[in-house]
């Protein structure tokens, strides 16, 4: 995955609350062994990343429907503005073109994803949903150990998550290097952390669309947190099909080149979170009955329909279907 050097960048929306990151150098410290509860109270070393059953929680609290049982601080996040962000070290004010992207791509490279999945999403939302108000997520907020956010208190060890009250996407950077790559042995390419940043930000489409409101059932291989996350996963497909088509303020490609290589470690990340990999992992036995965001099949699945599709349309996972 290569920018273009000549586009120029939009850091407004880049936040970052303390050490994650590692300036611009991109090195990613800090350390994984955070237990994180699996459902039936089977713990996992390291977590499970971005598809943790606190984030469903997360995304069904927003819409009223799960006791968080004192696992996250309550949100209240009415009125919330992005100049609620404390501590924001500036992470990502050095960012301004794409060749700081390529230099620099787990901080300036973010900022260049960010900015392609708005170009992209705001495109694509007036063509085939014209009906939608279109508004870029707040922010994307980057921390090291855990930071304050509209859902509560946000911790490394939940992974990257988004979260509908405040519309911003949170995530600690060493969790790819920590916990997907070194404890669940998923891949290291350089698409993996623009995939996860696309799925996120596809939760953050179907919070302008209303979709949020569907989820009533919260496990099972068909249910609608199922249906959520695997719709996610195929918007992210959606993005990689055109993301060298985005392009920046001025008109210049964001995005150079994707290659498919990328696009197979996209794959292969959604491979390592799936529900089935993640049990076989960390219990040795496969409970579909439990599953909040898919198995590995489908995540792929759902991904490559977004990809060879390139529409809502097709990736409408609440219609009815069978999707594992």
């Amino acid at each position: 995955m290569r920018f273009n050097p000549k586009a120029r960048l939009d850091n407004s929306r880049m936040r970052n609350s303390g050490g994650g990151g590692g300036g611009m150098g991109g090195g990613m410290g800090g350390g994984g062994g955070t237990r994180i509860p699996l459902p039936g109270g089977t713990k996992a070393g390291g977590g499970i990343g971005f598809v943790l059953i606190v984030v469903v929680i997360l995304l069904l609290k927003a819409c009223g429907g799960v006791d968080l049982t004192g696992a996250i601080g309550a949100g209240g996040a009415s009125g919330y503005t992005t100049s609620r962000f404390s501590g924001d070290t500036g992470l990502y004010q050095g960012c301004s073109t794409g060749q700081d992207a390529n230099d620099h791509p787990t901080t300036c490279g973010v900022v260049a994803v960010e900015n392609s999945l708005n170009d992209y999403w705001k495109n694509t939302l007036a063509q085939q949903a014209p009906k939608a108000t279109w508004a870029p997520e707040a922010a994307i907020n980057t921390f090291s150990g855990q930071t304050s956010s509209g859902c509560g208190t946000a911790q490394s060890g939940m992974g990257p998550f988004y979260c509908p009250p405040d519309q911003t996407i949170y995530f600690d950077p060493t969790f790819f290097k920590d916990i997907l790559q070194g404890q669940l042995n998923g891949p290291s390419g350089a698409f993996v952390e623009p995939y996860v940043i696309a799925h996120e930000y596809g939760h953050h489409v179907q919070n302008l669309l209303g979709t949020m409101s569907k989820v009533k059932t919260q496990q099972g291989p068909n249910s609608d947190s199922v249906r959520l996350e695997l719709q996610a996963d195929c918007y992210a497909g959606m993005w990689a099909k055109s993301a060298t088509t985005t392009e920046d303020s001025q008109g210049n490609v964001l995005i150079q080149d994707l290659t498919q290589q990328d696009i197979q470690d996209g794959i292969a990340a959604a491979k390592s979170v799936g529900d089935d990999t993640i049990q076989k992992e960390t219990t040795g036995k496969v409970s579909p009955e439990q599953w909040t965001h898919g198995s590995s099949a489908a995540r792929v699945k759902w991904f490559m329909t977004g990809y060879q599709n390139g529409s809502l349309d097709a990736c409408n996972t609440f219609n009815g279907q069978t999707v594992e």
